[in-house]
């Protein structure tokens, strides 16, 4: 199937997703997607790849200081959770009656969403 409109990557992860991290430094640590990058293939988790940020003082926050905030991971770095089972899934895609493409879990064989 050609994509002549859409260049942007289909990613089995969406933002509002529950997923599981799979390598690196949080492997193992579940979180919702907030954001998701589709050029870079990367999504933003809650609580997930934090990273330390200094602020210098300004006329908004005049205390400055030190805050701990979440830092972009590579897609391929995460496994979606099945809303219905609770367990990590692979994603498929498959077409229903109306003719538009539904992710399903390969576990479970659910629509998802």
């Amino acid at each position: 199937m050609d994509r002549k409109n859409n260049l942007q990557p289909k990613l089995h992860i969406r933002k509002g997703d529950t997923v599981k991290v799979l390598a690196g430094d949080d492997k193992g640590k579940q979180g919702k997607v907030l954001e998701v990058n589709r050029e870079k293939r990367r999504a933003l988790v809650e609580g997930v790849n934090m990273m330390t940020k200094h602020t210098k003082p300004s006329a908004g926050k005049p205390e400055g200081g030190i805050s701990k905030v979440e830092s972009f991971i590579h897609i391929s770095n995460l496994m979606l959770i099945d809303p219905a089972s609770g367990n990590p899934t692979r994603v498929g895609r498959k077409l229903n009656d109306k003719g538009k493409l539904q992710r399903f879990s390969k576990k479970t064989g659910e629509i998802i969403k």
